[in-house]
Order: structure tokens, then sequence, then C-alpha cells
């Protein structure tokens, strides 16, 4: 239950209150978690004043404020490959004009396409917390400790790399669901070749990040070995992730 509302003009004023003990205080982006109800009472932090709804180029980095939307980010021109498709997939149409770029990384489970591909695309985080100097984390650093970094902290931007070959493939039971395997491949010129899978699990998985493309398939299927659930077995999931890697790489060796 939410028992205190407040919107802070100030990242400052929104860090004081997030780094309280009691009540939990949490910052609220879309509210597409936390609108539907919480176990206990917490106190939310509105950012729709703090102006982390923009979004700039830096170079090669697209930086993205933590508040724009996933429908926000499907209307950006020029973002590589078919990451626009992945967008789609996360959401909605409905959810995707409240829900917000941070807020989908702080609850994105491993089946979440959009968390996959950013892993792959070795995106990076801002992170702001009270009385310590703003930082950038990788955000395959970040995943599989964020319960644990998360809270006090708030995410003010987040970077993804423009300069890329880009493609994506998945397998879902039907259209509307989530996947069940999916895989994400990011090349640069250089030959820099990262492979991310998701589909299974609390968070994606990086099976690769080598400097050219080789043993991409092995890398796939290695990564699953276990990943078994009631949604499939670890054996198919391998099988499919060997199959979609080389699908992915076919499709960015054609251009």
């Amino acid at each position: 239950m939410i028992v205190e509302y407040h919107r802070p003009t100030s990242i400052s004023d929104a860090l004081i209150l997030l780094a309280r003990k009691q009540p939990l205080t949490f910052p609220l982006g879309g509210g597409t978690v936390l609108n539907r109800g919480v176990d206990g009472q917490i106190a939310v932090v509105d950012l729709q004043a703090l102006g982390l709804g923009k979004i700039s180029k830096k170079g090669n980095l697209l930086q993205i404020g933590a508040t724009v939307t996933l429908q926000g980010l499907m209307e950006i021109e020029g973002l590589p490959g078919n990451i626009y498709k992945a967008i789609e997939k996360e959401a909605t149409y409905n959810l995707r004009q409240m829900a917000t770029i941070a807020g989908t990384l702080v609850t994105a489970s491993g089946r979440s396409l959009l968390a996959t591909t950013l892993l792959a695309m070795d995106a990076s985080i801002e992170l702001h917390e009270l009385d310590v100097k703003s930082c950038q984390m990788k955000l395959g650093d970040w995943l599989p400790i964020r319960r644990e970094t998360t809270p006090g902290k708030l995410i003010t931007m987040v970077s993804i790399p423009l300069n890329i070959h880009f493609a994506y493939e998945y397998i879902s039971r039907s259209p509307a669901d989530l996947p069940i395997v999916c895989v994400a491949i990011v090349q640069w010129d250089s030959g820099r070749t990262r492979l991310a899978l998701g589909g299974w699990g609390t968070i994606p998985v990086l099976a690769m990040d080598g400097p050219d493309s080789a043993g991409i398939e092995f890398a796939g299927k290695n990564a699953y070995s276990i990943a078994g659930d009631e949604w499939a077995s670890a054996e198919y999931r391998q099988e499919m992730a060997g199959i979609l890697s080389r699908r992915c790489m076919n499709q960015i060796n054609s251009g």
C-alpha cells in the first residue's frame, strides 16, 4: 500500500527521500508495477518533475532519460536495426505509453526482449546516490546485483551505442506471449561481437563478448545448459539458442 506520495523538483531532494529507511521509498516512473499494489506500506517519489524525459546524442551514444517511455523510445528515428520490434514486443501499446525505460530494466525478468537487447548492446546506466558522486555502470554489471544496489539509488539515464549492427530472433508459444528463447547479437565495425540470451531466469544472460563472431553458436548452446523450467527444457533451449544465433549472424552479415 502506498502511504506517502512525493513529487520533488530536484534530484538531490529525490535522493534524500529514497535514502530513508522508513517507510521504504521507491521511485515512481510510469507506475506500471507499483500501481498494481505491493506488500506492506511504502512511499513513492514521482520522477516527473526531475527533467529525466530527455533524449540526446553524444558522439556514438544515444542518451535516454530514465523517464522516457517505451513508446517515446519507439518514436525516435535512427535506432539500430530492428530494436523497434523488440520494444513493441516488450509491452502492449497502452503499457508502452506509461512504462519507462529505467522502470522496465529495474523490473525486467530474463524473458524481457528489451533487457536482452540492451545487454547485447553493452548499454550503461547512470546511477545517483545521496552524498555519493554519480557513476556510470554497465548494464551487464548491474543486472545481477540490482536487487542489492538499487534501494536508495536513482537511475537517471540509459546510454546505448548507435554505431552497431544488431539482430535478434525469438521463439514464443504464441505471438502474444513473452519469449521462451530469445537471442540478441550486436557487432561493431571492429568485429567485436556480443551475444545475449533471454527467455529464462531472473535476468538475461551474456553468453559471449569476443573480438569476432567465432564460436557464437557454441556459446549460445553452452550458456543455456541448465536453462530448463516449466516452459521449455534446457535441451530445447540449447538447440534453439544455437539456431537463432546463426540466424542473427546471417542477418548481420547480409547487411
